[in-house]
């Protein structure tokens, strides 16, 4: 599995906890910033992590700022993402079985790394159920495809 990360000053630390376990556990992880724990601004990560996992140049993102919020909704405006935040495993397990979700968002001043390491694993490896759940994924899809080409 192909996984790309990204983080704010916030979420700096815990992204960096993180990606030292995925690259030991899972392989490879790219890291697209930020590097230091000085301030910039989260939607520009956020973005360039949905960004490629919508164009299906990778298969999962991981983002992490200091709430989460913000980096969810962020994700969430790019079309085929489907960020959840995550402070607990139920909901890293629910969201992928349920919701085939293909970014993660952590809270980097909420979630110590053990915590952390825990929602990625369950997150990274609850499949999706299906069934009744890729027919709400197929009308989640219409809905993005009819606001694509709206002009306001």
């Amino acid at each position: 599995m192909n996984i790309i990360i990204g983080s704010d000053h916030a979420g700096f630390a815990l992204k960096e906890h993180i990606k030292y376990f995925l690259n030991n556990t899972y392989g490879d992880v790219i890291d697209v910033g930020t590097g230091s724990n000085k301030s910039v601004d989260y939607p520009d990560f956020a973005f360039t992590v949905a960004e490629k996992v919508s164009s299906g140049e990778f298969e999962r993102g991981i983002l992490v700022c200091g709430s989460g919020v913000g980096m969810t909704i962020v994700a969430n405006k790019v079309p085929g993402v489907r960020a959840v935040l995550c402070l607990d495993t139920d909901t890293a397990q629910m969201s992928r079985m349920h919701n085939d979700t293909n970014v993660l968002a952590l809270a980097g001043r909420r979630t110590d790394v053990e915590t952390a390491q825990t929602i990625v694993t369950t997150w990274l490896e609850t499949e999706f159920d299906g069934g009744r759940h890729k027919r709400r994924l197929d009308k989640i899809r219409n809905i993005e495809n009819n606001y694509r080409d709206k002009t306001w």
